[in-house]
């Protein structure tokens, strides 16, 4: 099969023939049709998060080179093991890439997602969708998503599934009327997507890209706010009546939690969602004088996952601008994401 591998981490990926594998017991092959490019892949390749003050968490560890990266991943079934279930030859199916143990208590009780022990994520820890075929460990990972496109689809297995259970998490603050979406990169234009399935809040938008907030204006959203602007958080706090109670931040540096918490109205709620990385001084008397709430959002589970493609099956879902691109094409993507330069979501079509 084709790939378009990691050879060595932080040079460029390679594009090689390996053998294609042969499904084993409950394994499903998939001829891959549509790969999403992530963020959480660009850090994989360069091998590292940067954890700020010059710490950085090293990612070179847990699998073997050559490696292919790609969670989010749409293919048609082409070979199952002598024991798969769920699915049959000729299938179309988007795969939860987010795979655990199964047997610890968080896989038990929080999801497969959050599992600490699990080195089965694909493309990931497991050889991903940077290629032509993919193996998936499981047809309980497979899930049909009718007539929706490809391209499309495949986004939801981390892009969509991350941004909807980010907004799950900050629900109840929304209630109190906004929501704010910090990062309208590939991910927080999916969170702008699904705000209206999970909120009636009005939605501000904020980015330091003025074509990016273009984008999200013709999205839907009720205001947008170049957040690189000197009087920012004075916009905010002026469209918001005084500060929004709901935020969800898609970039997860200094500079936007930042701004997330200068903004943020009391007894507001913060998802964490980006992985930009960095470290910032924090005034721990203010999270409790101002009974603000901060919490981590990492993708997301295998039941939401399923409620997800059940809206985006419904037609519920506003489609993301996608920029497709060649398998050959996934080392300019890396860069170009790297750079900032994509609107929506670069696709790879092996």
């Amino acid at each position: 099969m084709r790939c378009c591998a990691i050879t060595e981490f932080g040079q460029p990926l390679q594009e090689i023939d390996v053998p294609t594998p042969e499904p084993q017991g409950d394994e499903v092959l998939l001829r891959v049709s549509a790969c999403g490019v992530c963020h959480s892949d660009l850090h994989i390749w360069e091998g590292h998060f940067d954890l700020g003050e010059g710490r950085k968490a090293d990612l070179t560890g847990g699998r073997e080179l050559p490696f292919n990266l790609g969670h989010e991943v749409v293919g048609e079934v082409v070979a199952i093991g002598d024991t798969a279930s769920g699915v049959s030859v000729g299938d179309k199916r988007v795969v939860f890439p987010w795979i655990g143990c199964g047997e610890c208590d968080v896989c038990r009780v929080q999801g497969e997602h959050l599992c600490a022990r699990s080195n089965q994520v694909l493309g990931v820890y497991r050889n991903g969708g940077y290629a032509d075929h993919m193996l998936v460990p499981h047809g309980r990972y497979l899930f049909d998503y009718g007539d929706v496109a490809p391209e499309l689809a495949c986004t939801y297995a981390c892009s969509g599934i991350t941004a909807y259970s980010a907004l799950k998490k900050v629900q109840k603050a929304a209630e109190r009327g906004h929501l704010m979406i910090i990062g309208a990169g590939g991910v927080g234009m999916n969170a702008l997507a699904l705000a209206r399935e999970v909120t009636g809040a009005t939605i501000t938008v904020c980015d330091i890209d003025e074509s990016k907030l273009k984008m999200a204006s013709e999205m839907g959203a009720d205001n947008v706010i170049n957040s690189g602007e000197k009087d920012a958080p004075k916009q905010v706090r002026g469209l918001t009546d005084g500060g929004p109670a709901a935020i969800v931040d898609f970039v997860g540096a200094p500079s936007s939690v930042g701004f997330a918490l200068r903004t943020m109205a009391r007894g507001g709620t913060l998802a964490i969602v980006g992985l930009i990385g960095g470290s910032m001084p924090l005034s721990i008397p203010t999270i409790p004088l101002t009974a603000a709430t901060i919490t981590g959002s990492y993708v997301g589970s295998l039941p939401e996952f399923e409620e997800l493609i059940a809206l985006a099956r419904a037609g519920k879902i506003p489609e993301i601008p996608v920029d497709k691109r060649p398998l050959g094409d996934a080392q300019k993507s890396l860069e170009d994401l790297k750079a900032g330069t994509i609107v929506g979501r670069a696709v790879l079509t092996p």
